[in-house]
């Protein structure tokens, strides 16, 4: 009994946390495949049958079976996925090419970030048209509703979600049930929808339709958003409860699309389908789904939200993006994290494409993009897994998932005159910087040619001997122990600083999620000691912590800074991304007071 509940409260929790994108889809979806289709009894059939068997394809078989089967230490996500692969590949051009596919994927579910709020905030609120005496409600009125919701949704981030996360679940199973049955009551209307499971109504509208069917394809991608997020949340509540969870969420799903179909074919109405349906079941219900639809698509928002922070804190432990400050809201949650600069940007950046856009059917013109990337991406990635390890079946379902994902993403490049773009420019923006900072990382590391370790210590240890010594402790952060940063020679030998303890602090992040491992080695010169603190890049480190168990009480720590001039717009960007950045040591909430900078001008 015990476990019965255990597990049932743990899909619960997955329905709030993990499927709320792709549980708000049908709002928005149907509506925007009829925007290309006239609602023909053999397109409705088509459609709802393309419908059915890309939730199939796309979600239960990438995701659920394959991508879940692929996890390091029961972690999901495309950065998991360039670790398998890491250990799997040799230096060269295949591992490379990895490294840019992770970049880009990373980039484009940033993008992906941006749009999701916008179009599902927008999509629910626009259901406010159907309720008598607001019919003439002007987009503006329902634009600065919208955005109202969206800056409330924002506001609340620092407070942490966790706080609230408890009524996700229980909120989200009203929502699928809710879609369950609306689509039940639809269907017994008009029960010949049932037919478009047949997988054979969607081979026949592609076939029938040729070249023009990529167009239907670029908004039936719709209908699988979020689902990048179940193998990314997978270490949040673990393969279990999502693919139970999704048991529960498919047919829901199902009976919806199909309850939407049977709708259009009774009444040929293609507007607001979804909120249109359950008006036409009982209008005394709408107000109450209307108010339901938007806490889902609120729910939806927060787990993309949350997704963004976690993917750009993995980003940061693994050096493909710069340092941001980090603000952990739980206790007992190690995802539960906030970083301001990320949060207002997204907001900003949420707004912009909200007034852009100024509705959901045109969003629908730029959504889609991302997601199918991504999609794209990690079935490549995992193709390549599965031929490593010499599994053939799911290698050759990856190969065929790879030419279905394919083709979406040649249909939603489709979309870009006609606002697609906006998931380039909003993807590009993190591109850009994440390329940026690594080759600048690169070029900084060549240019200041870091001492090795033998060559310094030498010259440290004549030093030592012949130079006053201040008493206390004194820390000094480097990245690698084996190659000393430049800064520590200016600091010991040109200013001729040295304290009678000497502790060389070295944090390494491994490729692995979870784990923290410290050595302490005393025996490397005269006063010099190591301290090296090895964590996984899911890890909350407490440094100081760490150090007072060893019996460390330090005076003074130092740090290098690098100060970037140059002439070439890559360089100066770069340079200003190292300015905005909090120092390396404020990441790890050292004591401000103890801090001590060394400023290195390096010309680039």
């Amino acid at each position: 009994m015990t476990v019965t509940g255990t597990s049932s409260s743990k899909i619960v929790k997955a329905l709030g946390l993990v499927f709320g994108d792709i549980g708000t889809s049908p709002i928005y979806t149907v509506g925007a495949i009829l925007l290309f289709l006239l609602p023909t009894v053999q397109n409705i059939f088509g459609l709802l049958s393309l419908i059915t068997w890309t939730l199939f394809t796309i979600i239960t078989i990438q995701y659920v079976w394959l991508a879940m089967s692929l996890s390091d230490k029961g972690e999901g996500g495309t950065i998991v996925l360039k670790t398998l692969l890491n250990s799997l590949l040799k230096p060269g051009i295949t591992a490379s090419a990895v490294s840019v596919l992770t970049i880009i994927g990373i980039a484009l579910f940033i993008g992906d970030s941006v749009i999701t709020p916008a179009i599902s905030i927008l999509s629910a609120v626009e259901g406010i048209l159907l309720i008598p005496g607001f019919e003439e409600t002007s987009q503006t009125g329902i634009l600065l509703i919208a955005a109202l919701i969206a800056i409330g949704l924002f506001l609340f981030q620092r407070r942490g979600a966790d706080r609230v996360a408890f009524a996700f679940g229980p909120v989200m199973v009203i929502w699928f049930g809710t879609l369950a049955v609306s689509g039940v009551i639809s269907i017994i209307g008009a029960p010949q929808v049932l037919y478009a499971l047949s997988p054979m109504f969607a081979l026949a509208f592609i076939l029938e339709n040729g070249w023009a069917s990529l167009i239907v394809m670029s908004a039936v991608i719709l209908c699988v958003t979020g689902g990048e997020a179940l193998y990314a949340d997978m270490g949040h509540l673990g393969r279990e409860p999502i693919v139970k969870g999704w048991i529960v969420v498919f047919p829901a799903l199902v009976l919806s699309y199909l309850g939407q179909g049977a709708y259009v074919l009774q009444t040929e109405n293609t507007h607001n389908v979804l909120f249109s349906m359950i008006n036409h079941i009982s209008p005394i219900v709408y107000v109450p789904f209307l108010i339901l639809s938007i806490c889902a698509t609120v729910i939806a928002s927060q787990a993309m939200i949350s997704g963004m922070f976690s993917i750009v804190y993995q980003g940061m432990t693994t050096r493909i993006l710069p340092k941001m400050k980090i603000e952990y809201t739980s206790s007992e949650l190690r995802s539960q994290i906030y970083i301001d600069s990320i949060n207002w940007m997204l907001l900003f950046a949420v707004l912009v494409v909200m007034f852009e856009f100024k509705s959901s059917e045109n969003l629908v013109s730029a959504y889609g993009l991302a997601v199918s990337g991504s999609m794209l991406i990690s079935a490549i990635m995992m193709a390549i897994i599965f031929l490593h390890r010499r599994k053939p079946v799911e290698m050759i379902l990856s190969g065929a998932l790879i030419i279905i994902d394919g083709l979406f993403f040649i249909s939603t490049i489709l979309k870009i005159p006609h606002g697609a773009y906006w998931s380039f420019i909003m993807a590009s923006i993190p591109l850009i910087i994440i390329v940026t900072f690594i080759l600048g990382q690169e070029k900084l590391h060549t240019m200041l040619k870091p001492v090795p370790f033998m060559e310094f210590l030498p010259r440290y240890q004549q030093s030592y001997a012949s130079c006053p010594k201040i008493r206390g402790t004194a820390l000094y952060f480097t990245g690698d122990v084996k190659n000393i940063s430049p800064y520590l020679s200016q600091v010991f030998f040109q200013n001729e600083i040295l304290y009678e303890n000497n502790i060389l602090v070295s944090i390494k992040v491994t490729d692995k999620p979870f784990g923290i491992s410290t050595m302490f080695d005393s025996g490397i010169g005269d006063g010099l000691h190591l301290f090296t603190v090895t964590h996984g890049y899911m890890e909350i480190v407490n440094v100081v912590g760490l150090l007072k168990e060893r019996g460390i009480d330090e005076k003074t720590i130092f740090y290098g800074i690098e100060n970037i001039v140059s002439d070439q717009p890559i360089w100066r960007l770069y340079g200003i991304i190292k300015k905005v950045s909090p120092p390396f040591i404020q990441f790890y909430a050292l004591p401000p007071e103890k801090i001590h900078g060394v400023v290195t001008r390096v010309v680039m």
